[in-house]
């Protein structure tokens, strides 16, 4: 491979990570703003945007996230590594398309989708919970194995922080969801008036889009600095 080639290749990657931090960092914003202005406000959870007008945003923005992730290659596996970027991303992605597809149960409790439809109301919205899980998951291990292995410390920080504050929402939405569905009384009033579940959520795909932002920026700087030393060879 050309060394244009590779700049190409790297440039392009970098792209596709300032993409996805540029995604994760404006959905729970829009979806913000987007509650403050229409009534009933700010739903419980992000995923319950699905069933308002704010559904093409959130399905629009899933399925961009999806797509960055599955055509997302990365960099191939080290030695001793479990996965490789290719694999986690297309993991990752493929759960983002899952999330947007499969809707978790609306209030009215009626069929709104083909994935409702056939798979039916009970098992599509576990089949949601269920790819949410991969989804962070696979954040998380970005953050911890890929991103923060070669980084700088400062960088390898953030990587760090990012990825403890992915799975830290990834528990407290599991918490708060269990007293919203099944444990009830005060605790589910609370997570229910105070919209605790949105808020989990929004910190933890913000801290997704930094991640991802902080490292097209890494990536960025290298790129600019071997260009600069070719330069200077020639």
């Amino acid at each position: 491979m050309s060394e244009n080639s590779r700049d190409e290749m790297v440039l392009s990657y970098t792209r596709v990570r300032m993409a996805l931090g540029v995604l994760g960092l404006m959905l729970p914003v829009v979806l913000i703003i987007g509650g403050l202005l229409e009534e009933p406000g700010i739903e419980p959870t992000i995923s319950d945007f699905f069933h308002t007008t704010y559904r093409d945003i959130y399905v629009g923005t899933l399925c961009s996230i999806g797509v960055f992730l599955i055509s997302y290659r990365g960099y191939r596996r080290e030695p001793g590594e479990i996965i490789d970027d290719d694999w986690l991303a297309t993991a990752a992605g493929a759960s983002a398309f899952g999330m947007a597809l499969l809707p978790t149960a609306s209030r009215t409790g009626e069929i709104a989708t083909v994935s409702q439809r056939y798979l039916g109301m009970s098992v599509t919205p576990v089949a949601h919970y269920l790819c949410a899980l991969v989804f962070f998951a696979s954040l998380a291990a970005f953050c911890f194995i890929k991103f923060a292995r070669t980084a700088r410390p400062a960088r390898r920080r953030i990587y760090i922080f990012s990825g403890w504050v992915i799975l830290a929402s990834l528990a407290a939405t599991s918490v708060a969801a269990a007293f919203k569905n099944y444990i009830g009384g005060e605790g589910a009033r609370i997570v229910l008036e105070y919209r605790l579940i949105f808020w989990f959520e929004a910190v933890g795909v913000w801290a997704f889009g930094l991640s991802w932002l902080v490292k097209s920026r890494a990536d960025l700087l290298l790129l600019h600095k071997a260009e600069s030393m070719a330069t200077g060879k020639g």
